[in-house]
């Protein structure tokens, strides 16, 4: 790995060791050795780098959250009066709420664009109507409920 223009330069050993990591972050540094052909302080010290160059952000662990009974996934342009003025208090207020997963400040029509994890359609509504539309700056909003997630995967390498 080599940091030129704050731009990181992954070489192949790192792109194996990423990838498999990405496939399963609780990959053993042993195992991730015997898959690259290097020593087990030699992954150990690539990863530090890989951390330390903020290229490897973390670890998670994926939570189906439709056994925990989430089962409708929306997201919702928000238009906002004034967004320059509203858009901090705005996003201050949507962390205080435990079913938005994303955030975004946007271009195009909407001031930001938030993904959002309900129980139900009535679970939704609730938290768009009480909630969201009830945020100081809000004009209006759009929403747009999942079907279906078709893909879900992180940038090649």
């Amino acid at each position: 790995m080599k940091i030129l223009n704050e731009k990181v330069l992954i070489d192949g050993i790192d792109k194996i060791v990423l990838k498999a990591l990405v496939k399963n972050a609780r990959i053993s540094i042993m195992e991730l050795s015997k898959l690259v052909g290097i020593s087990g302080a030699a992954v150990h010290q690539r990863l530090k780098k890989l951390e330390k160059s903020n290229l490897i952000k973390g670890s998670q662990i994926n939570i189906n959250t439709k056994i925990l009974g989430y089962k409708t996934m929306a997201f919702i342009g928000i238009y906002l009066d004034k967004a320059i003025i509203n858009n901090p208090d705005a996003v201050k207020n949507l962390k205080l709420i435990p079913e938005v997963i994303e955030c975004h400040y946007t271009t195009g029509d909407w001031s930001i664009f938030i993904k959002i994890l309900c129980k139900d359609n009535q679970h939704l509504m609730n938290i768009l109507n009480d909630k969201i539309q009830a945020i100081n700056g809000v004009s209006r909003t759009e929403t747009y409920i999942s079907l279906e997630q078709q893909i879900d995967r992180q940038i090649d390498l």
